[in-house]
């Protein structure tokens, strides 16, 4: 055990500590404003949830990677995808999705087992040809295909950067992953321009039905792309989530009104709804202003720079995949959730890891993180050849 923690990474376990802390004290004040009074403790779900999560990654962090990959990532896999079948056919139906099978996201779960599938599969140099570039697609894909169906399409797009980061440092075939990354950029594109020509002011309701019938979006999808277009069109409408959403962030100033002094959350101006997940970065930052804000950013930092560089410095493919993998997932969770409170991505439902309400999310960070601590740990006892990181 002393070896052990000779590799333990020390500046990434206090950082998660300390994000739970915070995230702790952010559901507290979002809860309490909350005119039910079920959701007034719903930190203590969130603290007994974080103590069970810390096993979990004590656990993951002193037990092999490599063991866990070998024994574990298929059935892990299949599991998962037995569970985003079961969510389709058997989950509860919450804001017009299905996405829980009771109190569980399989979603969220499905998203670490991807990775690790693929950090068990490709982690070896000699599988590069076009055959494993099919192959990682289809486990890709399969998953993804059930979770857009939910429908949820943040988390999709969430997991998307992880795996192409993955199969392109694992250099699987990697004008196909140029061409892929071409592809969906051009379409994410198109999907704009064509929004962007139908909503704009003067179109004829013809000309703009016209358009829409090739956008590939449902309604909900449609109108969050346009508020981001239009942020100003319906600011009582559509567009009041994320003008409140604005509103709380830039009246902290600079030092913030204090915990649980919030304005925005408790006069209700901020949605309840989603003053606790998706939007809770805005209780945080009216509460804590810039200065709460950037330390938040920093615990960020040392938490995820710490991971990308365990990708750097493992000795083994599989290690290097796996720390990369989480590191960039928990980035893009990060990045996405705050870009979309100020409005610079269109909104779309995704948690801010630690600091979000959200059970079965804390779990699976937690034990993604357990796994990066593991690498740490054990990825420098061989001296096989490395994956080369692009």
């Amino acid at each position: 055990m002393q070896g052990s923690f000779r590799h333990f990474n020390w500046l990434m376990f206090v950082s998660m500590l300390a994000l739970v802390a915070t995230g702790t004290v952010a559901i507290w004040s979002a809860g309490n404003a909350r005119a039910e009074t079920v959701f007034h403790g719903m930190w203590k779900a969130n603290l007994a949830t974080a103590f069970v999560g810390l096993a979990v990654y004590f656990a993951l962090a002193f037990t092999d990677y490599r063991r866990l990959l070998e024994w574990a990532a298929t059935p892990a896999y299949i599991v998962a995808v037995i569970m985003l079948v079961a969510v389709l056919l058997f989950g509860s139906k919450v804001y017009g999705g299905r996405r829980w099978l009771w109190f569980f996201q399989p979603s969220e779960v499905s998203k670490l087992c991807i990775i690790c599938m693929l950090a068990r599969l490709f982690g070896d140099e000699g599988r590069r040809s076009f055959k494993w570039f099919a192959l990682a697609i289809l486990l890709v894909a399969v998953p993804i295909g059930l979770i857009l169906l939910e429908p949820d399409l943040g988390t999709a797009l969430t997991l998307a950067p992880a795996v192409l980061l993955m199969l392109f440092v694992a250099r699987i075939w990697r004008k196909g992953l140029l061409t892929i990354l071409a592809i969906g950029a051009t379409v994410a594109f198109a999907v704009l321009g064509a929004v962007y020509e139908a909503e704009k002011p003067g179109v004829t309701e013809a000309r703009r039905e016209q358009i829409l019938k090739w956008v590939p979006l449902k309604s909900h999808q449609l109108s969050r792309v346009k508020v981001f277009l239009f942020p100003e069109d319906d600011i009582t409408g559509a567009g009041y989530t994320l003008r409140q959403a604005k509103i709380s962030i830039g009246s902290g100033g600079f030092s913030g009104k204090g915990i649980g002094k919030g304005e925005s959350n408790h006069l209700k101006y901020l949605p309840q709804s989603i003053s606790m997940n998706d939007f809770i970065f805005c209780v945080y930052a009216e509460e804590t202003g810039f200065v709460g804000s950037l330390v938040l950013l920093l615990m960020f930092g040392a938490l995820i720079v710490p991971g990308a560089w365990t990708a750097v410095v493992a000795t083994d493919g599989s290690g290097k995949l796996i720390a990369l993998g989480v590191s960039t997932l928990v980035f893009a969770h990060v990045w996405t959730n705050i870009a979309m409170s100020i409005g610079l991505v269109p909104i779309t439902g995704l948690p801010l890891p630690f600091i979000s309400s959200g059970r079965t999310f804390l779990m699976t960070v937690m034990a993604g993180l357990g796994l990066i601590q593991s690498v740490s740990i054990h990825g420098r006892e061989t001296k096989n050849e490395p994956v080369r990181m692009a």
